[in-house]
């Protein structure tokens, strides 16, 4: 029999939360980027659109809940929160090009190649990937260099060989697209490591992000990696079952996809009923991790709970 995951009662509202936090996230990032008439203009055009194709700003959010959690400010961390989307934005781009996934769906819309060119798609995530970091330059995004410098470090981590980029490639060769065709067989550990590169060090870097924004000590930085750590991996089994149980109008995004592919997945190593139970066993975990922060972690809480139910 299938676990149900059992929320807790509810301590604090996350989708007005999610609400406020988009909107102040979408405004920064108005202001940050260039506009649309900036020549060259079809690359800041295509830069928009997949910015504000929509979306639940999952990570900037958890990017300003983790500073409030150590008492910070959400206008402190606003600018971490729009490099983190930046980030994330470009991956979803490249990621659907023709020589990734190959999706025509983004969020309810065509995507960036669809919209535009694959050229002009490849140019605009190298364009958000690389803003994202002018924007943790800048000296009004922290007055330390050295916190500056930290968060440059680990975003770059995060994105990179040991995280989303190395977890794309570990992904791509599940998949057989090199070795003559042949599919790298994963065991669970296998998979988790691949999930835990691919989408999960984003995640995880958003959770822990606010932390050295706040200047957190070790214990609170500690305990906010061990937090994040959790949710991306909540969030990737959550999505591998909106893939098997979801519809495509729902999801914005073609449903069934990874499993014609044969991706590499929890839910098809363990089974529905394991993975769901996974994912409950992985919210308490997420909430335990929180303790040390007691009430000024309701929102995070509600974070984990949120991922691990969400229908699309």
């Amino acid at each position: 029999m299938a676990a149900k995951l059992k929320s807790s009662k509810r301590t604090f509202d996350l989708q007005e939360f999610l609400e406020r936090s988009t909107a102040s996230v979408n405004a920064a990032l108005d202001r940050f980027l260039p506009t649309e008439k900036t020549k060259p203009a079809t690359i800041h055009k295509a830069m928009r659109y997949s910015l504000f194709a929509g979306g639940k700003r999952m990570r900037p959010a958890l990017v300003l809940a983790s500073a409030q959690a150590c008492g910070g400010r959400d206008a402190d961390a606003l600018p971490m929160a729009c490099a983190v989307e930046c980030i994330h934005t470009y991956s979803l781009v490249h990621d659907d090009l023709p020589a990734m996934d190959n999706d025509d769906l983004r969020r309810g819309q065509p995507t960036a190649h669809k919209k535009y060119d694959e050229a002009t798609a490849i140019l605009a995530g190298d364009g958000l990937l690389t803003f994202a970091f002018d924007i943790l330059a800048r000296d009004d995004t922290h007055p330390d260099p050295a916190v500056r410098g930290e968060l440059i470090l680990a975003l770059a981590r995060g994105a990179g060989l040991g995280g989303m980029v190395g977890g794309q490639m570990l992904d791509l060769a599940a998949e057989g697209r090199f070795d003559n065709g042949k599919r790298q067989s994963l065991d669970e550990q296998g998979v988790a490591t691949l999930q835990a590169m691919k989408t999960g060090a984003l995640l995880r870097f958003g959770s822990f992000a606010g932390g050295i924004l706040a200047r957190a000590d070790a214990g609170k930085r500690a305990a906010l990696d061990r937090y994040g750590d959790i949710v991306g991996k909540a969030f990737q089994i959550a999505d591998d079952l909106l893939d098997v149980e979801g519809d495509t109008a729902t999801l914005g995004k073609a449903a069934g996809k990874d499993a014609e592919a044969g991706k590499a997945t929890l839910v098809a190593v363990l089974g529905i009923d394991k993975a769901k139970a996974r994912l409950k066993s992985l919210v308490d975990e997420a909430e335990a991790a929180l303790k040390p922060f007691g009430a000024k972690a309701a929102v995070l809480a509600e974070a984990a709970r949120f991922v691990a139910e969400r229908k699309a």
